[in-house]
């Protein structure tokens, strides 16, 4: 049979039009299984994509909260839609977001979109579940999280690499680049006690191309970010299951693979490839949410000089630059939430960026205001009522979140102290694929005389 461009054409129409059908009958048939089971209102979308195009198309923009707010709207703070390749319960209610982050385990799991869990790794502490989870968890939180660690173990690190790093500071400066050398430099070295080098330069280098595949289709031939990123995470592991291999037959050293490495004399030997799956997330985690924080900090510091003056702008960093915008869980039983019910199997996104952008919960929601945080402990209530998560909640809360705040703390620090700046340029934020400055931040420093400190 010959084959004409147009035949070949018209083919191609019919399978189209066949595959559409088909999606057509699905969604149909999950809306009416959805309006059986009474799930939140919503929309599903478009067949296959669903609402993706629309959430992706906000996401780009400074001004992503009309996504939200018009659902939120028409629907309420709990809606149903169909981002990534499938139906989702979107909560942008803190007490529905409390009720998902307390009952882990119990009503829900961790559940993130393939891309993300391929590239992690199945035993990476974000896909842990049940025991493992809760002892490695708090493994990780011992090892970064206690203030005696942090002060006898950590701070000095923290103050002598900021220095380094800020030491070559002249003229112009991309502030985000820097931040993020700064941050992977401490993570690497707060993991795996590894100083700055060739080697750590070239690992960066290739994390950059495994965390742009986070949010890309999972499918190496419709997308070349992930298949750049599937590469570039083979290399990771590579070179990190090198380090674990030579510190197995060399002393013990005070660092996060070695807490690993000591897991042996707790009866449970882990495997190279448990190691390296473990510390790819968490360098994800200590590079790229703080050296965003840190951008962002000094972004607003600039645009609010009062609050430089003052330095009062951690919490409200976190609270409008949300760069974990909110947690993927998955229910594990059918779960009864506002009247509605999300049936067993579904997936849910608690929202923290919905609530924190919220007038309801922080006046003038919207407006960079440090001064909604009184230094007497007030915001406290708000950490209790559930309204101000930058760090997640529940048994899943960030382990590194205090080394975190010490971080950006050193940082600004440093920053305010020696140097003064300007803007190079005009930049505006935008929050996908991650939370970013469009233009990665360009600054002017100038270095501050002694008589100035």
């Amino acid at each position: 049979m010959e084959y004409t461009a147009d035949s070949i054409f018209s083919q191609f129409l019919w399978l189209i039009l066949f595959l559409s059908a088909s999606a057509a009958v699905v969604v149909a048939r999950a809306a009416a299984s959805r309006r059986r089971r009474r799930l939140p209102p919503g929309s599903l979308g478009l067949p296959l994509i669903g609402e993706t195009l629309q959430l992706i198309s906000a996401y780009r923009t400074e001004n992503p909260e009309p996504f939200i707010d018009e659902r939120v709207a028409k629907c309420g703070a709990v809606f149903t839609t169909h981002v990534f390749g499938e139906a989702t319960v979107f909560s942008a209610d803190p007490e529905t977001n409390r009720t998902v982050l307390q009952n882990e385990g119990r009503l829900f799991e961790s559940s993130y979109p393939g891309s993300i869990s391929n590239l992690l790794g199945r035993h990476s502490l974000l896909l842990m579940r049940g025991g493992h989870h809760k002892r490695m968890h708090s493994l990780t939180a011992a090892t970064f999280a206690n203030a005696a660690v942090i002060r006898d173990h950590l701070l000095l690190d923290v103050d002598r690499l900021v220095r380094l790093n800020m030491d070559a500071w002249t003229g112009r400066v991309t502030l985000m680049d820097q931040a993020k050398k700064i941050t992977f430099e401490l993570t690497v070295k707060q993991l795996m006690s590894i100083d700055p080098c060739e080697w750590s330069e070239d690992l960066m280098k290739e994390y950059m191309l495994v965390i742009e595949g986070f949010f890309t289709v999972p499918l190496p031939f419709l997308s070349i970010s992930y298949t750049r990123a599937i590469q570039a995470r083979r290399k990771v592991a590579e070179a990190l299951a090198t380090v674990v291999r030579e510190r197995r037959k060399g002393p013990r050293k005070y660092d996060m693979l070695g807490a690993l490495l000591d897991e042996e004399n707790s009866g449970r030997v882990l495997t190279d490839e448990e190691i390296v799956d473990f510390m790819v997330a968490l360098l994800v985690a200590g590079y790229e949410t703080t050296s965003t924080i840190m951008t962002l900090a000094v972004k607003y510091l600039t645009e609010t000089p009062l609050a430089l003056a003052q330095l009062k702008v951690i919490n409200e960093t976190l609270r409008m630059a949300n760069i974990i915008s909110g947690v993927f869980r998955r229910t594990t039983t059918d779960v009864a939430v506002n009247g509605y019910t999300i049936p067993k199997g579904m997936r849910v996104f608690a929202s923290f960026r919905a609530v924190h952008m919220n007038y309801r919960h922080f006046k003038d929601a919207r407006t960079f205001n440090p001064w909604r945080w009184p230094s007497n402990g007030s915001e406290i209530t708000n950490c209790a009522t559930n309204v101000f998560t930058p760090f997640g909640g529940g048994p899943r809360r960030c382990p590194g979140a205090e080394l975190a705040r010490v971080e950006l703390s050193v940082f600004l620090h440093r920053l305010v102290t020696q140097f003064s700046w300007i803007p190079a340029e005009q930049d505006k934020v935008v929050f996908f694929p991650t939370t970013r400055t469009q233009k990665r931040y360009p600054i002017i420093v100038q270095r501050r005389s002694n008589h100035e400190l």
